[in-house]
């Protein structure tokens, strides 16, 4: 007898009432150490390794969703965005101007700037310390780009240094920040700042060219087969304002996991507990700006890369529209869900370094682009009325379908809390097949990235790779061609549904991830660990930002029971990125609850 063949309804025809939500669950085992190593083995087998791989597929109903169902939309291989109206209480950025008058123009976007905000005192609440109150004390010339150097050298050596090493980055030169640091001092010397920019310390997450430093992306190999000519396009936008490159930051092998294990240099810890992961795979971007060291970080969003240990560390990132942000220059360079965004420690600095970097890529441009980019201008008196006509989409099961409770619980109290100040409207919404999304973007991202890696891994580079990455290229590998047009067909499916809600709410709102940042396993640190449950539970409500190519924003809004962070997500329509910036300063705004992280350095006031 056949397979029983399902036949979906052609997306206009689903009844949307009749929805009912599915927990989505992930079935696989959890493996760490010497176990870890016999399942790699066997995995890796021609017909043993089949025979896994296939029971986890079925597990997880993968082969029923992609070969046994008739899935009747046509493909769609990238992002396609309908027009869209354009935002209100916004001020338009030229692509084509140069970076550092973007970042001059964003600068007027932003609330007055009080040099009181840069005192503080043991009775404040903690506040990270903003690029603004940097830029303030170069120019009043409180201290220089070179003594501030002297702090991120010294704290990035002790945290190298530590009985538990955690290192953040994976490539640094002391003697090159400070050569970075004595020019941006100099500049202030003359009164010739090149930005705001100027002086702030930024690291680059390892999958991103940073010239001269190698691209290893985590690996131990990666940078003998692929050299650093120059700086990634993103990275040369900020050197031209005058930012000073720190290095490069420690991440998950390749991306391909999200916790942040990294066997090879060690795993950066959370800063909140060092007994903790930060999330992954942009970990020590997360850490080190979470840390208080650098200002921001640039790192990699292919299935919540930034906003997954954003979340994790309780900082700020943004995950910009497909496309938007030249991605030349870094690992993720011809894929269609992954893009560079910018990660800080505040919605003001994510607005400063988006501007920045932000600029499609000729090949982007060559194709229709829904609206120019533009920013909210949060100094404008219309600021608190555009607020209040915001609508919330909130798909109740959905956000609530968490690990801890707690996650759920402040983000509403969050939602409430926004409601009650600004005036803003939550609306019920309902989005189907999140499980076929999740199925949909995992062969998508892993299809990619077998594409782009696969000269190099035939080569016998693969068995260098880390034990967890080699169980996920190894379901990677299994995927079919067929298996990648169904998934493109089911992606057209999903931009359906949600292009539909977007025609009531402007945002959908969500926690960012499903759990709180989960306890290393000491088995885990030198070879590793599988475990797609906690997989499974990180990226719950990541991945239509990815697959459909939309922005989303993640910002902090508590703590849980144990004092970890919890991060709520707002994903917006096609471009909208200056309305999610507007949400997100609009929660920041509310003052909620902030603790100094457990491991956190103070470059602006030492006792």
């Amino acid at each position: 007898m056949g397979r029983t063949k399902r036949v979906m309804l052609p997306v206009t025809e689903v009844d949307l009432t009749s929805i009912k939500y599915d927990p989505l669950q992930t079935e696989a085992p959890h493996i760490t150490g010497l176990a870890l190593k016999l399942f790699v083995k066997l995995i890796e087998l021609p017909l043993i390794g089949s025979l896994i791989i296939g029971h986890l597929k079925k597990q997880n109903k993968m082969n029923e969703m992609l070969r046994d169902t008739v899935i009747p939309e046509p493909p769609m291989f990238h992002p396609e965005f309908p027009p869209q109206e354009p935002e209100s209480g916004i001020v338009f950025i030229k692509e084509d101007a140069k970076s550092e008058d973007r970042v001059e123009s964003a600068t007027r976007c932003l609330p007055h700037y009080d040099p009181a905000s840069h005192q503080s005192s043991d009775s404040t609440p903690f506040r990270y310390w903003k690029i603004r109150n940097y830029a303030y004390s170069y120019r009043s010339k409180i201290t220089t780009p070179s003594t501030v150097a002297e702090h991120v050298i010294c704290a990035i050596e002790e945290f190298s240094s530590k009985k538990a090493a955690t290192p953040l980055l994976i490539s640094f030169d002391a003697e090159d920040v400070r050569k970075q640091a004595s020019a941006s001092t100099q500049r202030f010397e003359e009164g010739k700042p090149l930005s705001i920019l100027d002086g702030i310390f930024v690291a680059i997450k390892d999958d991103i060219d940073c010239y001269p430093h190698p691209s290893k992306g985590a690996t131990t190999w990666l940078h003998e087969v692929r050299k650093v000519p120059k700086d990634a396009v993103s990275v040369s936008r900020l050197r031209s304002c005058g930012a000073i490159m720190v290095g490069k930051a420690n991440m998950h092998e390749l991306g391909m996991g999200t916790t942040g294990l990294n066997p090879n240099y060690g795993s950066a810890r959370n800063p909140h507990d060092p007994k903790r992961y930060t999330g992954g795979s942009s970990s020590g971007p997360a850490a080190i700006v979470a840390s208080g060291i650098c200002s921001a970080a640039l790192g990699t969003d292919g299935g919540g890369s930034i906003r997954i240990p954003a979340s994790l560390c309780g900082i700020v990132v943004l995950k910009t529209t497909y496309g938007r942000i030249d991605i030349e220059g870094s690992l993720c360079d011809g894929g269609t869900v992954e893009i560079i965004g910018p990660i800080a420690s505040n919605v003001e600095d994510i607005i400063l370094i988006y501007a920045a970097i932000l600029g499609s890529s000729p090949a982007d441009k060559i194709s229709p682009q829904p609206s120019t980019p533009c920013l909210p201008d949060l100094s404008s008196h219309e600021n608190i009325g555009v607020l209040g006509s915001l609508r919330l989409g909130k798909y109740t099961e959905w956000f609530n379908d968490v690990f801890c409770p707690d996650i759920s619980n402040k983000c509403e109290d969050a939602l409430n809390t926004l409601s009650e100040t600004h005036g803003c409207k939550v609306v019920a919404i309902i989005i189907p097949e999140l499980d076929e999304m999740q199925t949909a973007h995992l062969v998508s991202v892993g299809s990619e990235a077998v594409a782009s890696l696969i000269p190099d891994l035939r080569d016998g580079n693969g068995k260098k790779l880390t034990l967890d990455s080699r169980v996920g290229f190894a379901l990677f590998n299994s995927f079919s061609s067929s298996d990648y047009v169904a998934a493109q067909r089911l992606r057209r499916r999903m931009m359906y549904y949600h292009m539909e809600v977007f025609k009531n709410v402007d945002v959908i709102v969500t926690p960012t991830t499903g759990m709180t940042a989960p306890l290393i396993p000491e088995s885990a640190l030198k070879l590793g660990e599988s475990n797609l449950k906690v997989t499974g539970n990180l990226m719950r409500f990541i991945v239509a930002a990815n697959l459909l190519g939309f922005p989303a924003i993640s910002i902090p809004v508590g703590y849980d029971k144990q004092g970890l962070p919890i991060g709520l997500q707002i994903i917006g329509r096609p471009c909208g990125e200056a309305t999610i910036l507007r949400l997100a300063a609009a929660f920041e705004g509310l003052r909620m609850e902030t603790k100094q992280p457990a491991s956190y350095f103070n470059n602006l006031k030492r006792k």
